[in-house]
């Protein structure tokens, strides 16, 4: 499903969601290693990294962030920006999403809403931006390249990546290439099995 959309003058959306069959599995460790390398295992919160970025706080260190893919999901689908009642019902969703979808639609839908720079939302859109080719094919350099703009897409750039961005895609791939590769994945197909109907589910 392919969307284009324009607001203000020069100002265009590209969005085009596709099932995560149709996304490389590069894709998917990719955002894992870099985001959330416990998605597989939690249930929707990583405390130890909440815990360590209290304690790096406490020590005069910047606040760094520590939500999961799960938390980012229910914040980018249903919720707005900032404020203590929205991060009340983050943890609310965030509990909700876990309890009704399984880890593979957690995953998918993540890939999909995901922004990758400016007025560019999910891996597709990104890769046929940036690539010239669908998201299926992305290869893990590639991959790695979109995943760790994610925290800042609007100051990070992938088509003008920054030293610091070639720095963290080096980082990420040898996180990825840790973790497994793309077997990596099958963490998340053996702890929570999808059934079929939730596969095909749509939020949209």
């Amino acid at each position: 499903m392919h969307a284009a959309f324009s607001g203000k003058p020069g100002y265009h959306t590209d969005y085009d969601w596709v099932d995560l069959e149709h996304i490389s599995p590069n894709a998917a460790i990719a955002v894992v290693a870099s985001e959330d390398q416990q998605f597989p295992f939690h249930t929707g919160f990583d405390f130890n990294s909440i815990r360590e970025a209290v304690r790096a706080s406490e020590r005069g260190k910047k606040l760094r962030g520590a939500s999961t893919i799960s938390q980012q999901v229910a914040k980018n689908l249903f919720l707005w920006n900032g404020g203590f009642v929205r991060k009340g019902l983050e943890a609310y969703f965030t509990v909700l999403i876990e309890t009704l979808w399984p880890k593979e639609r957690i995953l998918e839908i993540y890939l999909n809403i995901a922004q990758f720079g400016e007025g560019i939302y999910g891996v597709e859109a990104a890769s046929r931006r940036f690539f010239h080719k669908p998201a299926a094919r992305l290869t893990s350099s590639e991959a790695s390249l979109l995943a760790v703009v994610l925290p800042n897409p609007i100051k990070m750039h992938v088509d003008r990546p920054s030293s610091y961005v070639l720095m963290r895609r080096e980082q990420n791939l040898e996180q990825m290439r840790a973790l497994g590769g793309a077997s990596y994945l099958k963490s998340i197909e053996n702890e929570n099995p999808p059934p079929l109907a939730a596969k095909r589910h749509t939020s949209r």
